[in-house]
């Protein structure tokens, strides 16, 4: 332990140790008690420790003697030096204890060496220094004057923060005529005052007593402490209700409003308190009563619950009860009359409606109907009308009865429906009006034909479609309805016998869609054209009819086809080639057509394969072959070209055709068949026999043949400008004058003329008969009649003259 008398913090937790320790071990022993009186100043002696434990004043400081509270809050203290316990502060018991008795403070004296501890406990004596208060500073308290006398009144208590004798003892009330007071005790030991009535009240003597009631304690000296009571003398109700006029007559139109107010009834009451406040009620009231008024229970204001209707009920009796809170009442009547107003607007009844109406139909009756007004006199009186644009009118019949008709004979396709409204108005103040509507539907009679949307329709098809191709649709409408205008197409049967309708088309009775029954061929067929009709089902059934006009659209299906030269298997033709020729020397033309129009019909000329490439030529738009240099002695004497046709179709389509050419020194030898079959070397003998031959056999002619040549061919020239030229109505081409004279090696001199005809004609080859025989004196070809024509199946005709 220090010199100041304090323990360290590691004494200080063993002390502790060893205090619970020892208060574990001593818990049973009979504790110490001491005693002193509460508000005893701070610092007073209250016993000498040292002697309670029989020690002397030195062995205190040497065992280490401490007091110890729980909480640590410590109201007492150990002087050291003398032994005496001494009180740390001023203490209150009602601040420590409060109500509870004995107040009693525990504590322990612990002696640390040796441990040792004695319990101990403080007595705090408590003495009178509280007064009795009571909470209410004034007490109401209510008595009916017909309260018999011994009555009691229980009042509220008051309290004493002191215990025992210096608790409250008694209660006395101020000297009265009526009451006294007794004090009782309650099971907790509290006592309480009660009042008890002495003598009968009398409210209307003496409404109300003030009185004082005091409390005393029974202290020394004895505290007291005092509230008013205020007694108010309840009435006893004695006076039935009375109201200020016994019967009320009120007027009230029948328009009036939910919750109008009708009339204010009033009685009065001469008790006061409870048994002056006055309830209003409806007093054996009828369930139409009940149903039509209601009546504020607090101020008597009666008023509508429901609407008046003075065609119905005409007045009312309305009983009014006026009750106080006891069982006293008073009651009046209430007449109330009803006012008429022109509240009911007209109504029309329908005897009888006639919809639809047919059309075309003269004067009809439509409706028959009635017009009524639950009210009377000028509110009662009626006036009837409809909309002024329509063509029905009114007529009246016998009373307040009406015919709708209609003005005459009415056609559904103007107008099919009418929406009329009947209006009926009264003649009160103010004008009421009701309308109703009725809706005439008009029906149809068939008096249209069906109608086409198109008077012709041209439709375009491409040649070898598939069967039952969807080629197009005609369309009619029939201004009719129902059944009336249901339209059904059909076929009409054709005046050109040539054309087999039946086999090329057919239509859908029901939707007009039009299909080719079969493959179609432009080259065969380029245009039909064709009636459809189209008929209701109406009865009896309209019709009408629309050109129909089908035109084919080519299609690239025609490969090109050679005429020249011609490619028939037999011995080849053979054209001759001087070596003398010029570079661009023409040595024949490739001649070919298409069947098909347009640019499937362009044709275009291609050299696929030669003997000697690079020697000759093909223009791609005319077909000629041309040499394309000079020629020399180490060029072969036979050579043969491959030339393509090809169209311009998508995909193109092409034909090829096989030349032969023989180069020789002159022209006595025109022609000289190549036996394909026979060896080089025999091919080459033959070949000089035939030019010596042919030598020997024209020389003497040469001459005048060359002369005769340039003769006629300038006659053929002049000739075929003065006949005209060849022309396609509508085609694209003009025509052209091919000339095939004797420049070239042709054994013969042709001219043809070659015309592409457009979508209407036919493409034409014409050949002219030959101007000229061989140059050997063979008899010419058998010529063709003049103007005679040859058409194959690609589209084209052949002429030969």
């Amino acid at each position: 332990m220090e010199a100041g008398g304090k323990l360290t913090c590691r004494q200080r937790q063993v002390l502790f140790f060893f205090l619970l320790l020892g208060l574990s071990l001593a818990g049973n022993a009979e504790p110490r008690r001491y005693s002193v009186v509460e508000e005893t100043e701070g610092s007073s002696f209250v016993t000498s420790l040292a002697k309670d434990l029989g020690l002397e004043q030195r062995e205190l400081s040497r065992r280490g003697v401490r007091v110890i509270s729980k909480g640590n809050k410590l109201h007492l203290q150990l002087d050291q030096e003398t032994g005496d316990l001494l009180l740390n502060q001023k203490l209150d018991r009602e601040e420590l204890c409060g109500q509870t008795e004995p107040c009693v403070l525990r504590f322990q004296v612990l002696l640390v060496s040796p441990l040792e501890f004695f319990q101990a406990e403080l007595q705090v004596i408590d003495i009178n220094d509280h007064s009795p208060v009571f909470l209410d500073k004034e007490m109401l308290l209510k008595v009916s004057e017909s309260s018999p006398p011994g009555t009691t009144f229980p009042l509220k208590n008051a309290q004493d923060l002191d215990v025992g004798r210096n608790n409250i003892e008694n209660y006395v009330i101020s000297p009265n005529s009526y009451f006294r007071v007794l004090t009782r005790k309650r099971s907790d030991g509290r006592k309480y005052p009660e009042l008890v009535l002495d003598k009968a009240l009398d409210r209307e003597e003496e409404p109300e007593l003030r009185l004082t009631l005091t409390a005393q304690d029974g202290g020394s000296p004895p505290r007291s402490g005092a509230t008013q009571v205020y007694i108010e003398v309840v009435d006893v109700n004695d006076n039935a209700p009375e109201f200020e006029q016994p019967f009320y007559r009120v007027r009230i139109p029948e328009d009036s409003p939910i919750g109008f107010l009708i009339v204010t009834v009033s009685a009065t009451d001469v008790d006061i308190g409870v048994n002056g406040e006055i309830s209003y009620s409806l007093f054996q009231a009828s369930d139409e009563v009940s149903k039509t008024f209601e009546i504020n229970p607090s101020t008597g204001e009666i008023r509508l619950k429901k609407q008046l209707d003075f065609e119905t009920i005409q007045s009312y009796e309305v009983n009014i009860e006026a009750r106080d809170a006891g069982s006293f009442s008073g009651k009046c009547i209430v007449l109330t009359e009803v006012m008429d107003v022109n509240d009911h607007a007209p109504e029309v009844t329908m005897s009888s409606f006639t919809s639809p109406i047919p059309e075309n139909s003269p004067e009809t009756v439509v409706a028959v109907f009635s017009v009524s007004d639950l009210d009377s006199e000028e509110n009662g009186k009626i006036s009837c009308s409809i909309q002024d644009n329509l063509p029905f009118f009114l007529k009246s019949s016998v009373e307040n009865f009406y015919t709708l008709l209609t003005e005459g004979a009415l056609d559904r396709e103007i107008r099919a429906e009418y929406n009329i409204t009947i209006t009926v108005t009264d003649l009160g103040t103010p004008r009421l009006k009701t309308e109703h509507s009725i809706t005439v539907q008009v029906s149809d009679v068939n008096d249209n034909a069906p109608a086409f949307t198109q008077t012709s329709y041209t439709l375009f098809v491409r040649e070898n479609n598939s069967p039952a191709l969807h080629i197009g649709s005609v369309s009619a409408t029939d201004r009719d309805s129902g059944a009336n205008a249901q339209v059904t197409y059909s076929l009409l049967p054709t005046h050109d016998p040539q054309l087999a309708l039946a086999s090329l088309v057919s239509i859908n009775a029901d939707s007009g869609h039009l299909f080719a029954l079969r493959s179609l061929d432009y080259e065969a067929l380029r245009a039909f054209e064709f009636r459809v009709g189209a008929a209701d089902r109406g009865s009896p059934a309209l019709s009408s009819d629309a050109l129909v006009r089908v035109v084919l659209l080519d299609d690239n299906d025609n490969a090109p086809f050679v005429l020249y030269p011609l490619q028939n298997g037999s011995a080849p033709c053979t054209e001759l080639l001087p070596r003398q020729a010029e570079a661009g020397y023409l040595v024949t033309k490739v001649v070919a057509v298409d069947g098909d129009s347009g640019q499937n019909a362009w044709l275009s000329y291609q050299l696929l394969k030669a003997t000697e490439p690079g020697l000759f030529g093909v223009w791609a738009h005319n077909g000629e072959v041309r040499t394309a240099r000079l020629l020399s002695e180490r060029d072969a004497a036979r050579h043969r070209l491959l030339v393509l046709v090809k169209d311009n179709g998508e995909p193109p389509l092409s034909a090829t055709v096989t030349l032969h050419v023989l180069l020789v020194d002159g022209f006595s030898q025109p022609y000289l068949p190549l036996p394909e079959a026979a060896p080089e070397q025999a091919q080459a003998d033959s070949l000089t026999v035939y030019l010596v031959i042919a030598l020997a056999s024209v020389t003497s002619l040469f001459l005048s043949s060359v002369l005769l040549l340039v003769a006629v061919r300038l006659c053929r020239r002049r000739g075929a400008v003065s006949e005209g030229r060849c022309s396609v109505p509508g085609g694209r081409f003009p025509g052209h004058l091919m000339d095939v004279s004797g420049t070239g090696t042709l054994s013969q001199r042709y001219q043809y003329e070659v015309c592409l005809m457009g979508e209407s004609g036919t493409s034409e080859f014409k050949f002219l008969k030959p101007i000229m025989s061989n140059f050997q004196g063979h008899s010419p070809e058998p010529e063709v009649e003049e103007n005679s024509k040859f058409r194959n199946d690609f589209g084209f005709s052949l002429q030969l003259k």
